[in-house]
């Protein structure tokens, strides 16, 4: 087991490096980048001042200025849409500032020295280092991703038992067709619905809707952090609850129907064992294999994809948050950072996921298969 750890291990450099770059080439073709999101905000400044020279000082001196501001920036203008009109010593400016006074490959090259050594460098716009900015906003990731992926098992696994159990049963078909509305309906539907409900929208204001804490939070004894901590939780995570739980609770009744019938259990049934000691002691460990090992790939899911709209009707400013706040902006190094991490941790849980599968089935042996 130690050399497929250790190949996993090895194969995760690779694989990292090739996401990385993809996604670096991708990115020098996509228009909108931080240079032209900074030409965006001085541009209108900019014609004003070109407005003003051109009225205020005359009409054959102004126009000879505004012409000749106009064709010292022509070169700038032909790379950068929105430029005409700007000094080309200002964009090449933004240009070094940026770092994009290099060619792509070398700064790629930077990058990834800088990446070695686990600096991500500097927010373009925010002016903070990005790995301070991820650990900042970490805690309202991991808190709706860690209980909502606890209560989504704490729910899917009895009731998928409890279908396998009662297959076609009244119970079966009304729980399928909850099952189907919550598969049907996004989460930030119910999100909004909550709030509408019960945070102040049209009715009562029975939890709060903004932040993970209140105010006076530092103030208040342990006890009642802890409270006031899952009080702002309840309306997020119901709401990604809601939307996450149908296909875990398909996929355990599903295998756990694949090993009601088989041959084992038949055996067992036929030694006089009782139905809950064969559904517990035999079929569980089987059935249950591909549900419990994904747990680590299935909270990653949840922590990173599914929470951007939560966090953003309930206020709450995560990693969700951040990553759709410097993809708009083409705030390079928070994406690139974020990818990095996002990715490293995502291969490394993958290894894990692989390993729980050893854990609740010992039999399964990845060594020797691959060998």
């Amino acid at each position: 087991m130690l050399a497929y750890i250790l190949r996993r291990l090895l194969l995760i450099l690779p694989t990292l490096l090739g996401i990385m770059v993809i996604n670096f080439v991708i990115v020098q073709f996509a228009p909108g980048g931080p240079v032209e999101q900074v030409i965006a905000q001085v541009t209108g400044t900019a014609a004003d001042s070109t407005a003003r020279i051109s009225g205020g000082t005359g009409g054959e001196t102004g126009g000879a200025v505004a012409g000749g501001f106009a064709q010292a920036a022509e070169g700038a203008s032909a790379r950068y849409r929105g430029a005409q009109g700007l000094d080309p010593e200002f964009i090449k400016r933004i240009e070094k500032q940026f770092g994009f006074d290099k060619p792509a490959h070398e700064r790629l090259w930077l990058m990834l020295k800088q990446y070695v050594q686990l600096d991500f460098g500097v927010s373009y716009f925010k002016d903070r280092p990005v790995t301070e900015l991820i650990l900042e906003k970490l805690p309202v990731s991991i808190s709706l991703g860690l209980w909502t992926t606890l209560i989504v098992y704490l729910i899917s696994i009895p009731l998928g038992i409890a279908k396998a159990v009662r297959d076609g049963s009244r119970f079966d078909i009304w729980t399928s067709g909850v099952i189907v509305v919550g598969y049907a309906i996004p989460g930030f539907l119910f999100a909004v619905l909550l709030v509408v409900l019960f945070a102040g929208g049209s009715f009562v204001q029975w939890f709060p809707l903004r932040g993970l804490t209140s105010d006076n939070w530092a103030q208040l004894s342990l006890m009642g952090k802890l409270l006031d901590y899952f009080w702002h939780l309840v309306l997020p995570v119901v709401a990604m609850v809601i939307g996450g739980f149908a296909g875990l609770v398909m996929l355990t009744k599903n295998s756990f129907m694949e090993e009601i019938n088989k041959l084992y259990v038949l055996t067992a049934r036929a030694k006089g064992l009782s139905e809950r000691r064969v559904l517990y002691g035999h079929i569980f460990r089987n059935a249950m294999l591909i549900v419990i090992a994904g747990f680590p790939g299935a909270f990653i899911g949840i922590l990173f994809t599914s929470s951007l709209l939560i966090e953003v009707i309930f206020s709450l400013d995560g990693l969700g948050l951040l990553g759709f706040e410097a993809a708009l902006k083409r705030d390079y190094p928070i994406m690139f950072g974020s990818l990095f991490i996002f990715t490293l941790l995502g291969l490394i849980v993958n290894l894990v996921s692989d390993l729980m599968y050893v854990m609740v089935d010992p039999r399964i042996d990845f060594e020797s298969r691959d060998a």
